[in-house]
């Protein structure tokens, strides 16, 4: 059965690494539904976060062909734990003076935040899940999203340190 995975991967942080590993996933013809990269808590190590979708055998084969990766570390299954995800997304939308009540009272029902007025559009930060980030953009789409821009998910497993 097809699912959703965010993958925690573990590398050296050297240049290349993130074509490697982007590139076993196109040749296997899995798909990146989002990839955020980073400093790790240890010095010269990166930590990927990747969300793809597939069954429990393609994320085996995924793993296993990581780990051939010369600069993999680690590799762990974030979503076969109870875990925290989070993704940013800055929302350009249309905002003309008479629309701004209206939207500045959807910003407030998500926690989000304005980080931006101009004369016509409001740039929105919001923070939380991809679901969130998902239906806040769509109550935005009829005031009119100009741009769009979202980080990815990044994540960690939840509780006791491992």
């Amino acid at each position: 059965m097809n699912r959703k995975h965010t993958i925690s991967v573990l590398v050296n942080n050297q240049p290349g690494v993130l074509q490697r590993v982007s590139g076993l996933f196109g040749r296997r013809g899995f798909n990146i539904e989002s990839i955020t990269v980073g400093e790790s808590e240890e010095k010269g190590l990166s930590r990927m976060v990747i969300v793809t979708t597939g069954d429990d055998n393609t994320l085996e084969q995924i793993s296993k062909q990581l780990y051939k990766l010369i600069d993999v570390i680690k590799v762990v299954d974030l979503s076969a734990n109870p875990m925290v995800a989070r993704e940013l997304a800055l929302i350009k939308v249309s905002a003309e003076p008479s629309a701004r009540p209206e939207i500045l009272g959807i910003v407030e029902t998500f926690r989000a935040a304005v980080v931006d007025i101009g004369p016509n559009s409001l740039i929105v930060q919001v923070v939380g899940d991809s679901d969130k980030i998902d239906a806040m953009t769509e109550l935005l789409k009829p005031y009119g999203i100009k741009e769009l821009s979202r980080t990815g998910v990044t994540a960690m497993i939840r509780g006791a340190v491992k």
